[in-house]
């Protein structure tokens, strides 16, 4: 709806400017060629005027100058933080369970697929990254502005889902890595509750600055690089079938185990949150929206950072395939639970007595990496688990918060976003960790991929929407190719996941669970298409067009929508 006007906002255009404004629309401010929308900042929220928010913004990163320079490092180092802590979803504990499944279901053979499906992600950030230089506002505040009320909401308790989705894994991933630290003696229960407490710790390190905290979040991912490299090292993979399975796109005798495992791998590395998380982070550097050039050398170095952050997780996450593909593809029960009978190691029992193949998460990974390598196996994988766990529990936290401000405009503090959304993913975990056992808390994780990857369309489409749009990002916006391949991109990210989904659906084997699932699929399909053809006519496919009064759908003018629903950003003169 359009904003109405009082004495504290700019006056709205008149129709009759409007008009005007869609026949010309730019003009020459400080050397940028821009629109109405592009030279006026984010609004700022009348709650946030009362009090600041706390949110990774206290703070501005200054960029150094450097003119005539076509490359500076020292602008990379300062544009370097963003990229590093969006990568840490590309680590998460579910992240990792689907690659030690990947290499002792399939070898080295889906390699080419983990590493299609990184690039597919950095394609995706990029344009994630673009949204907020450019505009200024992360993906949910531009939702906020563009889709009315009932979509919103929708794609917000979407956005949600996924969010607590994954804080359920990364609470698995801890509570399992204090499990194995301990040799057993912390409960899966007690490191499930022990989640809640670090959680808040490692909240506040954001009050020692905003550059100490991306440090920290580095130390992390080192940890992880270190932990798992370590295994790497130690089981010495066969580097011949490794570049063979990532640059061969091929699966030589693979089955439905393979191809199940192959679109786990999709659905695993691209979240949907982090979309939204990626747009938001990089408005934490100090950069002239009205200025051309700044925003196109800021465009080109998170670019850089980006696809340097994402080139360290997709090598963590080899390291972590192979070491599986390398020592446990094709093993059997019998053989490991040999190996740990003969090492000493205990939980032989979580391997039965038959020749069936093995089948591990990121429990039996340890467990069996202490079989045949020895306890430092163990306690070292254990670690990285660990770090994974911790960090990406508070990127995802920083998600959830910015997703809430977004499409809400709902300030709240950290403290009461992680009490709600840490108590709503742990009250399940706590009760399958008391009255299961660990089989069926790292059970839960193919239900929760399955959970996010439904999610990602109302991430994928959004963000190829909006930037495509000349409106919103002006001479930023996506071209022809562009467009074209993030459509197909789309098409087949959700085609694999809806796969992903089937599979899992069929196998439940329940009358009444294949009526709940139907249901909610037509739900799920027909505000899927609804966003699908919203942008479509948004983009000029006229033929498509119902009318401009279709309630609920963008609206037709965006820049004038965008432009009346706009006030002066206080942080802009920073």
């Amino acid at each position: 709806m359009l904003a109405v006007p009082t004495p504290d906002t700019p006056s709205l255009m008149t129709t009759e400017q409007s008009g005007d404004l869609l026949e010309d629309d730019s003009r020459q401010e400080n050397g940028f060629e821009s629109n109405h929308y592009s030279s006026i900042s984010p609004p700022a929220s009348p709650v946030a005027q009362e009090e600041p928010s706390s949110t990774y913004f206290e703070e501005r990163v200054p960029i150094p100058e450097s003119p005539n320079q076509i490359f500076s490092f020292r602008k990379l180092w300062a544009f370097t933080g963003p990229g590093f802590l969006m990568s840490i979803a590309y680590l998460d504990p579910g992240n990792i369970e689907s690659d030690l499944q990947s290499g002792a279901k399939a070898g080295f053979k889906l390699l080419w697929v983990l590493l299609g499906a990184t690039i597919i992600g950095l394609l995706l950030q990029r344009l994630a990254a673009r949204l907020g230089v450019v505009t200024g506002m992360h993906l949910a505040e531009v939702c906020n502005r563009q889709y009315r009320p009932v979509p919103r909401i929708i794609l917000w308790l979407m956005v949600e889902l996924a969010i607590i989705g994954s804080d359920m894994q990364e609470v698995i991933g801890c509570a399992i890595a204090f499990n194995l630290l301990s040799a057993g003696r912390i409960p899966l229960w007690a490191g499930v509750l022990i989640t809640i407490t670090d959680t808040f710790v490692f909240l506040f390190l954001d009050k020692y600055g905003l550059r100490k905290l991306e440090a920290f979040f580095g130390f992390l991912i080192t940890v992880m690089a270190l932990s798992f490299g370590y295994e790497y090292v130690l089981v010495k993979p066969d580097q011949g079938e490794l570049l063979k399975g990532m640059f061969l796109p091929y699966c030589a005798n693979c089955g439905p185990v393979q191809l199940e495992q192959a679109v786990g791998i999709v659905g695993a590395v691209i979240m949907p949150h982090n979309i939204y998380l990626h747009s938001a982070l990089v408005k934490s550097r100090e950069v002239d929206r009205k200025n051309k050039k700044e925003v196109k050398e800021a465009n080109k170095y998170f670019f850089i950072e980006s696809s340097i952050a994402l080139f360290v997780s997709f090598l963590i996450n080899v390291f972590v395939v192979a070491v599986f593909a390398q020592a446990f593809y094709n093993k059997t029960n019998m053989e490991v639970n040999a190996e740990c009978n003969a090492t000493g190691i205990p939980h032989s029992d979580l391997f039965p007595l038959n020749n069936g193949t093995l089948e591990v998460d990121i429990y039996k990974g340890g467990v069996v990496l202490g079989c045949f390598f020895g306890p430092a196996a163990l306690y070292i994988w254990a670690i990285g688990i660990l770090a994974a766990g911790q960090s990406s529990t508070m990127t995802g936290t920083y998600s959830g918060q910015f997703v809430m401000e977004g499409f809400l405009n709902l300030k709240w503090s950290r403290f009461a976003r992680v009490l709600l959304t840490r108590s709503i993913a742990i009250t399940p975990t706590l009760l399958v960790a008391i009255f299961q056992d660990v089989q069926h808390l790292t059970g839960m994780n193919d239900f929760l991929n399955v959970l996010q990857s439904m999610q990602l369309p109302f991430a994928l489409i959004p963000i190829l929407t909006f930037t495509s749009l000349t409106s919103i990002m002006n001479d930023f916006a996506n071209g022809l190719v562009w467009k074209i391949s993030g459509g197909v991109v789309i098409l087949v990210v959700c085609a694999i996941n809806m796969y992903f989904v089937i599979v899992y659906v069929t196998a439940l084997d329940s009358v009444l669970l294949y009526v709940i699932a139907a249901l909610l699929s037509v739900a799920y399909l027909c505000f899927l298409i609804y966003l699908v053809w919203d942008c479509l006519v948004t983009l000029g496919v006229s033929c498509l067009d119902c009318g401009s009064r279709m309630p609920g759908r963008l609206s037709r003018h965006t820049d004038i929508y965008l432009l009346n629903d706009m006030e002066t950003d206080p942080q802009a003169g920073r």
